[in-house]
């Protein structure tokens, strides 16, 4: 899931809670989540901020985090 609201310039926050298990799996997705990002909005020129919000499930890839994101980015008509 993905909640942005405008502003001056582009600031980009995780939220990953408890329930994804240990630190060590939590650091994991933070670390998938930001390369996907890093990737998707790499030339943007949007200016707001955004939080990401990731399901809960067993196993988790780069390439489902960037395509998601990737459709989340066109869904809501982001540069």
């Amino acid at each position: 899931m993905m909640l942005y609201i405008p502003a001056e310039s582009l600031k980009i926050g995780y939220s990953i809670s408890k329930k994804h298990g240990k630190a060590v799996q939590r650091n994991k997705i933070k670390r998938l989540l930001r390369s996907a990002v890093r990737e998707v909005f790499r030339d943007s020129k949007e200016k707001c901020n955004i939080v990401f919000l990731p399901k809960v499930k067993e196993e988790y890839s780069f390439h489902e985090y960037l395509s998601d994101i990737t459709y989340l980015k066109k869904k809501e008509n982001l540069k």
